[in-house]
């Protein structure tokens, strides 16, 4: 067996995930922001905050682990996950926005780096040391990812060092406030959550150096899961020592120094936040170019960003992208600013991440076979957490946030990247339409909900072109459309049918059709195209409208007359519609003739049809006209008003016209007016029980040799049982 050749550093659990996990958690928020979280909401509410967050990334920690352990994770953490999960589309509508927030992170940590710094020793701009402390920091992990890594155990240690001293504090060095101090204004409850959230964000910390990893299936769920389990431990105990150690909770809005103030030893509290708030940089400079490089890559962005240097193949360029970016989140804003546009980020990020776990685990196909197993309802719960923080913490924020992932989204469909990787994407079209075939099994179609799901027999596109024209005038997006073509061939391989298939698909997606494709190889035509009526569909899925063209030749009338009385008897609906050409989409004001008869039961279908095309984008400007004749002058004034009161109720914009003449002259009376029409619509009548073929035959001969010379016209014969009439009614 040929050796897998191993690329990164190679790093393990504790080193690789662990370590960079809990040092980007126990960061600037727990040395900055705990009291000020207590002092605008106070315990309880702190204590929920605490929890809420460390809820949702403990549930997005177990989405991780299920997808890091049902996959190869590489390089790119996040980002790689969600592309190979639900696409390169998505991948790239959060890769881009995970690079910027991971990005705006070095700055979120090095500004409370210097925050600390500048009430330590006032004399320094907090700006200048800001971005030296960048520019040193960016030095060390140009250098070397393994060396900013070593460092992080001295760190670990001084964190460790910095809570002993803290909770074996006391309030004897907490100053008190005169009653006259004036105060800040108190946030709201979200705003306080969006602050404190970054806290329990460092999950992706260890994700993110993926592709460094000597086993991520293993290191990426024990490492993470342990990091949110031992902080949230932490974070839930601090909240009550401070409320015992301050009894002035005024100084909880005021000083963000309190944590040093109420330890036993404050330097070690200024060790733990300046090695915390350094590493946890420390740790985003050495992901953050990853997830471009990553996307460089998958060729997203320019592929040189992310060109790898040396033997570990580091992100140089993409590390140069990631400091500028830093910078200008540095001269930008503030610590309390940074920290929620980045909760944005990772809100969405992490909803993601949970959502894909649980279509995986939903869509149950035999590649889902991860190693650390999580129940579906978790996820989805942790995806729910995620989106409806995002909204209560800043509803307009939200919409942004995702507007920009769907504008990302769109610009990469358009782009038609090719992934070479398979996704989650057709098992959850998948997952979605078994739901909504199973529902539908269990419902029948009646008026209101009525689509036309049309199956258009055409033969090669190219010959009979106007057939799908119309029908996709007809479905225009609101149903399903299908094109068959009969093969004059029974045994066909199923390789030149694919390749067939493919070739009309093609042809139809370039005239911007959409629609399925059938090819059905038949020695006799009539026949192949009983067969197929007779067993195309799948379930409640099925053509409930045929649509083919006229017969040319007189010797296929009585197997067309059989395979009416088949389509009849099937209970589809049919529309024979006679050749002629259909009028190109730049002609404006064409009109469409309908001919009435009230007592047809095709009245109702006629109308929907002649509706839909009224109404489709290719028929713009048309205009509708009800035409009924009658045979004595008297019944104008009742017919008129009675047409016209129907097509009001029934919302159709339609003019009316009564013609006088004899009933027994009905086909030369439609040729007279409607000659100048764009398109006809006329009942056909349906085959009687005790009919031979050879009477129907003769029917339909005579209609169609009467109505020669016409405009294109669509003979329709409803045969569902649905009653049509009613989907105009105003009740």
């Amino acid at each position: 067996m040929q050796k897998v050749e191993k690329s990164g550093h190679q790093f393990g659990t504790f080193k690789g995930v662990f370590t960079p996990s809990i040092l980007t958690i126990l960061g600037v928020i727990m040395y900055l922001r705990f009291g000020w979280v207590i002092g605008n909401v106070g315990l309880i509410s702190t204590l929920f905050i605490v929890t809420l967050s460390s809820l949702i990334t403990f549930l997005t920690a177990l989405s991780i682990s299920t997808l890091a352990t049902n996959m190869k994770v590489q390089v790119g953490g996040a980002y790689y996950i969600i592309s190979r999960s639900l696409g390169i589309e998505a991948g790239a509508a959060i890769g881009l926005p995970l690079f910027l927030a991971q990005a705006l992170s070095i700055s979120f940590y090095i500004v409370g780096f210097a925050e600390s710094v500048v009430q330590i020793v006032p004399f320094f701009g907090m700006k200048i040391v800001s971005v030296i402390s960048l520019i040193l920091l960016f030095l060390v992990a140009f250098k070397s990812a393994d060396l900013a890594l070593k460092t992080q155990y001295i760190i670990l240690l001084f964190i460790m060092l910095s809570l002993v001293s803290f909770f074996m504090g006391s309030g004897d060095r907490v100053p008190s406030l005169p009653p006259e101090t004036i105060l800040p204004r108190k946030e709201n409850f979200w705003i306080v959550f969006a602050v404190f959230f970054p806290a329990v964000t460092g999950i992706l910390s260890g994700v993110s150096l993926s592709g460094d990893l000597k086993n991520p299936e293993k290191s990426i769920p024990w490492g993470t899961l342990a990091a949110v389990t031992c902080s949230y431990a932490i974070y839930i105990s601090i909240p009550f020592l401070f409320v015992q150690f301050v009894q002035d909770n005024r100084l909880f809005l005021i000083d963000s120094m309190i944590m040093y103030k109420v330890s036993r030893w404050g330097p070690l509290i200024l060790a733990g936040l300046w090695g915390a708030s350094l590493s946890s940089a420390m740790g985003t400079i050495l992901g953050a170019p990853r997830t471009l490089q990553a996307l460089a890559k998958d060729r997203i962005i320019l592929r040189f960003i992310g060109k790898g240097f040396g033997e570990n193949h580091e992100p140089r360029i993409a590390m140069v992208v990631s400091f500028f970016i830093a910078l200008i989140g540095i001269l930008a804003g503030g610590l309390n600013v940074i920290a929620s546009v980045l909760s944005m980020f990772f809100l969405t990020t992490y909803g993601l991440l949970n959502l894909s776990a649980g279509f995986g685990r939903l869509i149950g196909s035999p590649s889902w076979r991860p190693k650390f197993r999580v129940h579906w309802v978790l996820s989805f719960a942790g995806a729910f957490g995620c989106f409806a923080a995002m909204f209560m913490i800043n509803p307009g924020a939200t919409f942004i946030a995702i507007f920009i992932s769907i504008s990302v989204y769109l610009l990469m469909k358009r782009r038609g990247l090719k992934a070479h990787w398979g996704d989650m994407k057709y098992g959850i079209i998948m997952l979605m339409v078994q739901f909504g075939l199973y529902k539908l099994a269990k419902k029948q179609p009646d008026e209101k909900t009525w689509r036309p799901n049309i199956l258009v027999l055409s033969g090669s596109p190219t010959s009979r072109w106007y057939l799908i024209e119309i029908a996709n005038a007809f479905s225009h997006g609101y149903g399903l459309l299908t094109v068959a073509s009969i093969l004059p061939e029974k045994h066909v391989p199923s390789q030149r049918r694919e390749q067939i298939e493919k070739t009309i698909s093609n042809y139809l997606e370039e005239r911007k059709v959409k629609a399925l494709v059938k090819v059905y190889p038949a020695n006799d035509l009539i026949n192949g195209m009983s067969t197929l009526i007779e067993g195309y569909g799948f379930g409640p899925i099925e053509p409930n409208t045929i649509l083919l063209g006229e017969t040319e030749e007189e010797k296929n009338l009585i197997p067309f007359a059989d395979l009416v009385k088949t389509i009849y008897g099937e209970k589809r609906n049919l529309i024979i519609v006679k050749e002629g050409e259909i009028p190109s989409d730049t002609k404006k004001d064409r009109r469409i003739d309908v001919w009435w008869n009230q007592k047809s039961k095709n009245t109702g279908l006629v109308l929907a049809l002649a509706y839909l095309l009224n109404t489709s984008p290719s028929w713009p400007h048309s205009k509708l006209i009800f035409k009924t004749i009658i045979s004595s002058e008297d019944n104008r004034t009742n017919t008129e008003k009675g047409l016209r009161t129907f097509l009001e109720e029934g919302r159709i914009e339609a003019d009316v016209q009564v013609i006088l003449g004899d009933k027994e002259d009905i086909f030369h009376i439609i040729k007279e007016y409607s000659s100048t029409a764009d398109f006809v619509f006329l009942g056909l009548r349906p085959p009687a029980s005790e009919e031979t073929n050879e009477e129907y035959r003769q029917y339909l001969k005579d209609i169609i040799q009467k109505t020669r010379g016409m405009p294109p016209t669509a003979y329709v014969l409803s045969s569902e049982e649905v009653e049509f009439q009613k989907m105009f009614s105003s009740i």
